[in-house]
């Protein structure tokens, strides 16, 4: 679904009234403001919609490239929220979760933080961005819920381990492994990109925001900016496969 983003009102799903813990993943792993991280303005928006219909624990889970705590960018961004829990993914205990997919397609399990195992109801929530010719949307925005300490390879921060294996195929057996509920994408600009570093891309006014199934909604974001990200087609590709899984 497509709505203009000053007329957006979060109305949560039926099966979120029945949560007891909801945990939001924003795209906040710099202290920059939108559209390069998820606004303030648009998470308060969606927790007001899940307070008119649940008492659930609410929690806004994100991660550092570099490691180091995510309070500060929090705080920078303006993260503060009446009865929220603000947690740093490098605090989780992380297990270990296998991908559901027979044939992966470069990783076989994921180190997962429990703090999602534990939530009913997962939304991520990823500004508009493009870089290259690959989306950075709903799925994307899932990579920094896992361990740096686990990932970071030779190099000192960031998943170079998983970037060597093939980013693309990664994300693809993310988004299997680690299955959100909801993905909301913050289209009011697209920004656009190269060589993995937004603080250098350009933005366009949208006025837009997009929420659904997260590979739908990443699937339909990819239409309007023309690109063919390949963690995208593989998913549908899997998604196939899956099903043949369950019916053989």
């Amino acid at each position: 679904m497509i709505v203009k983003d000053s007329d957006f009102v979060f109305t949560p799903p039926p099966q979120l009234s029945w949560a007891r813990r909801v945990l939001i993943k924003p795209c906040a792993g710099y202290p920059l403001p939108y559209p390069v991280t998820t606004s303030a303005r648009l998470l308060k928006k969606i927790i007001d919609g899940i307070r008119e219909v649940s008492n659930a624990d609410i929690i806004i889970a994100e991660g550092t490239a570099s490691g180091e705590s995510i309070y500060p960018v929090y705080k920078s961004l303006g993260y503060d929220f009446h009865h929220v829990l603000m947690l740093d993914i490098r605090d989780s205990i992380f297990i270990e979760v296998e991908n559901p997919l027979l044939q992966f397609y470069a990783v076989e399990s994921f180190w997962v933080p429990n703090v999602v195992l534990r939530s009913d109801f997962l939304i991520s929530v990823s500004p508009f961005k493009v870089c290259g010719n690959s989306a950075r949307f709903s799925v994307a925005n899932l990579l920094s819920l896992l361990p740096v300490s686990k990932y970071q390879g030779r190099k000192s921060g960031g998943w170079d381990t998983l970037y060597n294996l093939g980013i693309e195929k990664v994300l693809a057996d993310l988004y299997f492994t680690l299955p959100f509920d909801l993905g909301i994408i913050e289209a009011s600009q697209k920004l656009f990109y190269t060589h993995d570093d937004p603080t250098k891309g350009h933005a366009e006014d949208y006025g837009r925001i997009l929420i659904g199934e997260p590979h739908e909604t990443d699937l339909e974001a990819s239409q309007m900016a023309v690109v063919d990200s390949e963690h995208v087609r593989l998913i549908t590709e899997g998604r196939v496969h899956l099903e043949d899984q369950v019916g053989s």
